[in-house]
């Protein structure tokens, strides 16, 4: 890569995938958010029904349910680093700063892609060979 410097797992920089790679990350946002919800909805609930000793049980299972979806949230972030691994070489992993999904760029083909990384791109039916 020209002189681009290795970036780590997470890093927000680097946004530049496709339309459908930015359908998959909003999925990966949206089940992330989900799981916020499902946890935060869970203990709410489970510490009302804590507060009587008929539903403590039911709270109890609600409050493990509820870590459970804590738990799933970094899971649901590495899948996604991980997918995006396996998209581009890990020098070009897209970061996973949900607080800025809108900072990316969308690119319109892979050969735009090619481009900006001064990569040779092959001939293709509207290039000639040099």
């Amino acid at each position: 890569m020209s002189g681009e410097a290795r970036r780590p797992l997470f890093d927000p920089r680097d946004r530049d995938i496709s339309p459908a790679a930015a359908r998959r990350y909003a999925l990966y946002e949206v089940l992330h958010t989900v799981a916020d919800f499902t946890a935060a909805t869970l203990f709410i609930v489970g510490s009302i029904l804590f507060f009587f000793e008929s539903t403590m049980r039911i709270a109890t299972w609600g409050f493990l349910l509820g870590s459970i979806c804590f738990a799933l949230k970094p899971a649901i972030r590495l899948a996604r680093e991980l997918w995006l691994a396996k998209q581009h070489d890990v020098e070009r992993l897209a970061g996973a700063a949900p607080e800025a999904p809108g900072s990316f760029r969308v690119r319109s083909s892979e050969r735009d892609h090619a481009a900006r990384q001064d990569v040779e791109t092959p001939p293709g039916p509207d290039r000639a060979p040099e």
